[in-house]
């Protein structure tokens, strides 16, 4: 069985170079020809000794994820699922923009998580995506690009792991792949252009921190325990004043001087003006100081088993104008590719579920109906305390 190299930062494969009897520049020169210069075969690495052009094939392989299907939106925006074996696929989207493109990477296969709003929950979860399987969604993706528009320069500028799946549970994978998008030698991407999502695995946020900051992005979606707990169900087990403790903690380790909070806007659930002052008071007071922090608010895109709908444009550019008038940034997000259900929480796949999360999930939601909380008081039933 052949190793593949694409499961491998640099520092991994300067160590396999030398199991391989080779120094670490040979390990430098094959990092290049496999990310800078997207090569798939090794007769292509021209500045190799032939001896070990020869010798590698027998041992290593670069191995793409087959494309089961491509989508292209009318606003540019791709969407490719690839096969991922065992019956698994998984989404990739790249969004394109005036000043950046960017791609949005997937995890797993599936999400244990489970929060109420993401299709992607609702599959269930089947496994953690390898290092090599996370990073040939961009490697595929950065050299069919090059292609597809004829040009030499990189086309993708930003990553956000904000695909299918938590990306903070399958850490070990999830790290190396990090490594590599931030490499000179690989895809040289700033650490502010690079972005973890994370609906809350605070061990791993602080993990993180040490060992490759990136920018942060939080999955709070409400202003209370009492309201995130039904909504996100790792709040359960990490509550918001935890959660926001390790955003201070992630902050002085971050290449951004603030975190973003993202914050699905659900019709009738959370997106009333109490929540919008409660979220306010949770944001500038937690810790004594508050958490520097932007807030980017995510139009709800439904799906029929999630029992939920989107607040109304109007209601949901209310809610914006109360943080932005409280002293907090805050954007909604413009929805790219929902007509190939490649917009946020749309991503699906195929995932060979191995928690019986469909029929969990459908009773979780006939238990919980209605979800149309007002919230309570801050201090009061399960809030943080500032």
């Amino acid at each position: 069985m052949t190793v593949n190299l694409l499961d491998f930062d640099l520092e991994g494969l300067a160590a396999y170079c030398e199991q391989l009897g080779e120094k670490r520049f040979r390990a430098v020169q094959l990092f290049r020809w496999i990310h800078q210069k997207g090569a798939a075969r090794f007769d292509e690495m021209t500045d190799l000794a032939k001896s070990l052009r020869e010798k590698l094939p027998a041992v290593c392989s670069i191995d793409d994820l087959p494309v089961l299907s491509r989508q292209d939106s009318a606003d540019g925006t791709i969407k490719w699922l690839f096969d991922v074996r065992d019956g698994n696929a998984v989404e990739t989207v790249f969004i394109p923009e005036d000043d950046r493109g960017t791609l949005c990477i997937s995890s797993q296969a599936g999400c244990a998580v489970g929060c109420r709003f993401c299709s992607t929950g609702h599959q269930g979860f089947s496994r953690n995506l390898t290092t090599g399987e996370i990073l040939a969604q961009l490697w595929h993706a950065e050299h069919f690009l090059r292609k597809h528009l004829k040009t030499t320069e990189r086309v993708i500028t930003n990553v956000v792991m904000m695909g299918m799946g938590e990306p903070l549970q399958n850490y070990n994978a999830l790290v190396p792949a990090l490594r590599v998008m931030l490499d000179d030698h690989g895809y040289g991407l700033s650490r502010r252009r690079v972005t973890v999502s994370t609906s809350g695995v605070v061990p791993m946020i602080d993990r993180l921190a040490k060992d490759c900051p990136v920018a942060l992005a939080v999955s709070l979606h409400a202003p209370s325990d009492a309201l995130r707990d039904p909504l996100v169900p790792l709040n359960r087990k990490y509550p918001l004043a935890e959660l926001l403790d390790a955003c201070l903690r992630y902050l002085p380790a971050a290449p951004r001087d603030f975190i973003t909070f993202e914050y699905c806007m659900l019709d009738g659930v959370n997106d009333q003006p109490e929540h919008a002052q409660q979220l306010l008071q949770l944001v500038k007071t937690h810790g004594g100081r508050g958490v520097p922090c932007k807030i980017n608010l995510i139009p709800f895109n439904p799906f029929p088993d999630s029992g939920l709908k989107c607040s109304p444009r109007p209601v949901v550019l209310a809610f914006g104008r109360i943080l932005n008038e409280g002293g907090v940034v805050t954007t909604v997000r413009k929805t790219r590719g929902d007509d190939i259900d490649a917009a946020c929480g749309q991503l699906a796949g195929d995932v060979l579920d191995r928690t019986d999360a469909a029929r969990r999930l459908s009773q979780r939601r006939v238990s919980e109906q209605p979800i149309r909380f007002v919230g309570a008081a801050p201090g009061t039933n399960k809030d943080p305390q500032p």
